[in-house]
């Protein structure tokens, strides 16, 4: 096989090269188009990532999704989200089906060592964590990133990105750290550790997402400096948001003067042990700006579909088979699994909705025209016509409206130009009617196909011998009431896999009177004569069944959900 693809790219045979190439993907969370040196940001001090991506192939029209978790969906399946039961980033929309075929799994049959070092971001418990889609060595935070309902309940939120409580191979442990140090330094022991095998590791660091939280070092200096829309270049848009925080941009891009630091701690590894020749290195991010800040004058910002949102930094550098250039031609999240897939010299039978941009990197063969869809917007099930967006060849159709739950919104389309207006400027919707339709017709076809599995959630798997304690968070809750406000309470889909005792721990910050377990065959309350605080623990029969589980405690009949329950399996009922 690899003898085959080889002939086929044109190349020299990768066994003939000595061995298959290390893969090192590092990807950042909502550092936008605009916060990197290497594109033009006079502000931010970039250095490493700069030098890279002197060395690298630079993906200038790289897309991914307007928010992270669909992102990560598609860099792993090398699908479109929908396909793969991802619609949005919280409240149990994150969790990607347990059937779907992912990127580690396929590297990891082929002979790989894998890692995961970061966020995730796919599901927290058994079966959809890393651990159990073909990582073999992990450390990562749950849920959406540091700082979020889904940290340990001992997390305390205003340092949460310092010393945080992580997931290491299936157990938790304290680290000492600022987060993205942490993860860079468990990468640096996978990727040095002496082996014969190949390895792919996935950085994924949390940072810059908000809470915007940092070492002083890094942030002061920005602090001292003029970070209004006048110290940066005018071209473009104008900044996505009304109002400006100059406190956030400047821990912002301290955050992510960490990150190139540590970028340039990876990369000076790979000199060292003289693995950089042939060693695939991706950088990209996983979608536009979180915040207000410059970004380049495209347009808008993260969870949009114009520019500012889906269009990001990629760059990959490959010394042995891939020259430095600038490749045009329009790519996106869906294409990382197949390129990968062909690079390292294997075929895995799985779909793909994206193809391998390999051979136009190699300048082997021509790039086949084709389309490529984006959309986004809250709720469990993705709506035709909502939010979303059409990249041709030269032409984008863009229907914004419709992003916020539970909104009235009417279409409103957009044509534009992308090739001659980047920062989409002119709408050409009432020019070019026939462009806008062909484009519209194109949407109508992928929507149906890429949401015809549906969108009944994956079920957490509570009592099963590869999870022995099972901690559910208000980030996979679900239902009308479900959310991350106070008085917000909701359901876990879940499946009990042994019937027998548990040992129950709820957390609920602030006080209660009454705790209560709805559902797969139990109700069951808790009256206290005096008011219990934070955290209660007790002992209760479960069936071996699926269904909906709901915590609720009580102070004063006024009702709220336990932020985290916790499920320990004893074993059978006693008779």
């Amino acid at each position: 096989m690899r003898w085959f693809l080889s002939s086929l790219l044109g190349l020299v045979p990768l066994a003939a090269f000595g061995a298959s190439p290390n893969v090192i993907v590092v990807i950042t969370d909502d550092q936008g188009y605009g916060d990197l040196g290497a594109h033009g940001n006079p502000v931010l001090k970039t250095p490493q990532i700069d030098a890279f991506a002197k060395q690298s192939a630079w993906l200038k029209n790289f897309y991914v999704s307007p928010v992270c978790a669909p992102t990560r969906a598609s860099l792993m399946s090398g699908q479109y989200n929908y396909r793969t039961g991802v619609t949005d980033t919280y409240l149990g929309r994150a969790l990607m089906r347990p059937d779907v075929k992912v990127l580690p799994e396929m590297l990891a049959a082929a002979g790989y060592r894998t890692g995961l070092f970061g966020k995730w971001h796919l599901g927290d418990n058994y079966p959809l964590r890393p651990e159990d889609r073909g990582f073999q060595e992990t450390l990562w935070s749950a849920g959406g990133g540091l700082g979020q309902p889904s940290d340990h309940p001992d997390t305390v939120a205003k340092t949460a990105y310092f010393d945080p409580i992580l997931k290491q191979n299936g157990k938790e442990v304290k680290t000492k750290g600022y987060c993205t140090d942490v993860f860079t330094d468990a990468a640096l022991k996978f990727i040095t550790k002496e082996s014969d095998k190949p390895f792919f590791a996935y950085i994924a660091y949390n940072a810059p997402h908000a809470p915007y939280q940092v070492p002083e070092e890094f942030a002061a200096k920005y602090a001292k400096l003029d970070l209004s829309e006048k110290a940066f270049p005018d071209k473009g848009q104008p900044w996505a948001g009304k109002k400006l925080n100059t406190t956030d941009i400047a821990r912002a891009y301290g955050m992510i003067e960490n990150i190139d630091t540590n970028f340039g701690r990876l990369m000076k590894a790979l000199d060292d042990k003289k693995l950089a020749e042939n060693t695939i290195v991706v950088f990209l991010t996983d979608n536009g700006p979180g915040g207000v800040r410059w970004n380049a004058g495209l347009r808008n910002r993260k969870g949009t579909v114009y520019e500012g949102g889906i269009r990001v930094p990629c760059y990959v550098r490959w010394p042995a088979k891939v020259k430095p250039q600038t490749v045009e031609t329009a790519l996106a999240h869906i294409d990382l699994a197949p390129t990968l897939q062909t690079a390292c010299g294997f075929e895995a039978k799985t779909h793909f909705d994206g193809t391998s941009f390999l051979q136009l990197l190699q300048r082997e063969k021509e790039w086949a025209a084709r389309t490529l869809f984006f959309q986004w917007h809250r709720g469990d099930v993705p709506e035709e016509g909502r939010a979303f967006a059409v990249r041709g060849p030269r032409y984008k159709l863009v229907q914004a409206n419709g992003v916020a739950p539970n909104a009235k919104w009417q279409p409103k389309y957009e044509l534009f130009d992308i090739a001659n207006d980047p920062f989409e400027e002119k709408d050409l919707a009432a020019e070019k009617p026939v462009e806008l339709a062909q484009l519209k017709r194109a949407y109508d076809v992928w929507f149906p196909e890429v949401t015809k599995k549906g969108f009944a959630p994956p079920r957490i798997i509570i009592g099963s011998d590869k999870e022995p304690v099972t901690r559910l968070s208000r980030q996979d809750w679900r239902g009308p009431k479900a959310g991350w406000d106070a008085d917000s309470y909701g359901h876990w889909e879940v499946k009990i896999a042994r019937e027998g005792r548990y040992r129950v721990t709820v957390y609920a910050p602030g006080e209660y009177d009454h705790c209560e377990i709805l559902g797969c065959g139990v109700v069951h309350g808790y009256p206290f004569d005096k008011p219990k605080k934070d955290k209660f623990t007790f002992e209760e029969g479960l069936y071996a069944q699926e269904g909906e589980l709901r915590f609720f405690v009580k102070l004063d009949k006024k009702v709220r959900g336990a932020h985290h329950v916790e499920f320990e399996y004893l074993g059978p009922e006693k008779k």
